[in-house]
């Protein structure tokens, strides 16, 4: 059985393999494509409305429990088509 994991822009629940893990670096969001970086992570849709729904919502801040605001210009690239790149590779 798939572990199920909860969307912090739609707070829908779904399968981990259906969602996007993100965590924060240095203030900036960051796609963990494998799952495996370390630290607090949100899990979220890979949509727009619900990406969206999240920043608007401060969902992100309090999932990852960062204080100030994130920079999301990063998930926002990778939504768009832009650096499809998996963590690690070059």
């Amino acid at each position: 059985m798939e572990a199920v994991r909860t969307c912090v822009g739609c707070r829908a629940r779904a399968p981990r393999s259906a969602l996007l893990r993100v965590v924060a670096i240095e203030s900036t969001l960051v796609p963990d494509e494998r799952a495996s970086m370390p630290g607090r992570g949100a899990w979220v849709h890979e949509t727009l409305q619900c990406v969206d729904a999240a920043i608007r919502r401060r969902a992100f801040v309090r999932a990852l429990r960062v204080s100030g605001p994130l920079d999301t210009q990063t998930i926002e690239k990778r939504l768009n088509g832009y650096g499809k790149k998996v963590n690690g590779s070059k």
